[in-house]
């Protein structure tokens, strides 16, 4: 099994950037697709971006394509995501997430992924 912390959120003006980190412990990274998923207040926990295992593949939700880029580093057991050009609507927790996998592919299906981080809140003002 795998163990993630999240970071890297806080306060920031619309326009601004953030990069989110998602460092992981225990089992093999790179066996993982990782994911970014967030959840604004009274709203559901929705995908954002996603990246196989080895990162050759990404994907990301129609609301922060262009804006956003998910990375991962499997040397250093850490997933990131820089967030550009943010907007008072990207404001919500954030959270990382992993599910073991063979596949090379990516997973934008909150319901596949059976790790979690803790969640980190970001919040862009106007």
């Amino acid at each position: 099994q795998v163990q993630l912390v999240d970071s890297g959120g806080g306060l920031v003006q619309a326009g601004g950037s953030l990069r989110l980190s998602c460092a992981a412990s225990g089992g093999t990274f790179s066996s993982y697709v990782m994911g970014w998923f967030r959840q604004a207040r009274g709203n559901e926990r929705e995908f954002v971006a996603s990246i196989s295992r080895r990162g050759g593949s990404t994907d990301y939700s129609d609301s922060v394509k262009g804006r956003f880029t998910i990375s991962r580093d499997n040397t250093l057991n850490t997933m990131y995501l820089q967030m550009n050009s943010l907007k008072p609507e990207d404001t919500a927790v954030y959270f990382c997430a992993a599910k073991l996998t063979t596949s090379s592919g990516t997973f934008s299906i909150r319901s596949l992924y059976n790790y979690w981080g803790q969640g980190t809140q970001v919040t862009v003002s106007s």
